[in-house]
C-alpha cells in the first residue's frame, strides 16, 4: 500500500528587518496637501531617508480620512487635516535604522507652516495579509489608467511578484518641486504572504520619501466594490 500525505509548507514567519515606526504627534491640523513638506522636514534630520530603498514615509491622516479611499476635501488643496490625539506619523525603516530616528524625539518639524511635536513610538511589523492598498501611487506624464496599470504589474514582477486582483481607485494631486503630481490609488489581493511582505517592503514607483508607492494591510477588498466615482486621468 501507497500512502502519501500532502507536502506541509512551514508556516511563513514575516521577517522583522523592516518594519514601520509610529510616532505619537501634537499636532491639531495639517494641510491636506502636506507630502513635500513633511518630507523636507524629515530630511532635515534624517537625510538618509532617500538612500534607504526601503524607507518611507507615510503622510499623515486624521479620523474623517476614511480607510484611505477617500480623502476629505481633497478638491481644496490650500485645505486642512484636523488630527486628534490618536493621529500618528509614520515612517518605513530598516531596523538597523531605529537608533537613528530617535533624534526626532522631542523635536518640532515646520511642515509647511504646521507645527508638528514629535513624541515618542511603536514599532510595527509588516502584515501577512493578502490584501494591500497604496493610498497614493504616482501617475507618470503621458499615462492614462491602462498604461498606469501596466507599469505597475510590470514594476510588481520583477519584483517576483505577479499580480492576481488589482483595481484603481481615487486620484489626488500633490504639490512637489516638479509642479502638480497626480496620484491614484491601488488595491491589489489574493497575494501569498511572501508576496505581499516584499511588496509592502519595495512599494511602487517613485517618492516613497513623500509618501507615494507605499503599500499598508487591508482586511477585505469589499470597501472598495463601488468604484463609481472613482478618478481618471487623462495622459500629459
Amino acid at each position: 500500500m501507497l500512502w502519501q500525505e500532502d507536502d506541509v509548507k512551514p508556516s511563513f514567519v514575516v521577517p522583522d528587518d523592516v518594519v514601520d515606526v509610529s510616532f505619537q504627534i501634537d499636532c491639531k491640523q495639517i494641510a491636506l496637501d502636506h507630502a513635500h513638506d513633511l518630507s523636507q522636514a524629515l530630511l532635515e534630520h534624517l537625510p538618509w531617508l532617500l538612500q534607504e530603498k526601503e524607507a518611507g514615509v507615510h503622510l499623515i491622516h486624521g479620523a474623517s480620512s476614511g480607510n484611505g479611499w477617500v480623502r476629505p476635501g481633497d478638491a481644496d488643496t490650500s485645505g486642512f487635516i484636523y488630527l486628534s490625539r490618536r493621529s500618528r506619523m509614520q515612517l518605513r525603516l530598516p531596523r538597523e535604522r531605529l537608533a537613528e530616528v530617535e533624534v526626532l524625539r522631542g523635536k518640532t518639524l515646520d511642515v509647511g507652516g504646521c507645527r508638528v511635536l514629535v513624541g515618542g513610538y511603536q514599532i510595527k511589523p509588516l502584515s501577512a495579509l493578502g490584501a494591500l492598498f497604496s493610498r497614493y501611487v504616482l501617475v507618470e506624464p503621458g499615462e492614462d489608467e491602462d498604461r498606469f496599470m501596466q507599469r505597475v504589474i510590470a514594476e510588481m514582477n520583477v519584483l517576483g511578484i505577479r499580480a492576481k486582483k488589482m483595481l484603481c481607485g481615487m486620484g489626488h494631486t500633490f504639490t512637489t518641486p516638479q509642479g502638480r503630481q497626480p496620484t491614484l490609488s491601488i488595491m491589489v489581493a489574493d497575494f501569498d504572504p511572501e508576496a505581499s511582505v516584499t511588496l509592502q517592503r519595495r512599494g511602487v514607483g517613485r517618492g516613497r520619501e513623500m509618501g507615494f508607492g507605499l503599500f499598508i494591510p487591508h482586511k477585505s477588498v469589499k470597501p472598495v466594490g463601488d468604484m463609481a466615482d472613482k478618478t481618471h486621468f487623462s495622459g500629459s
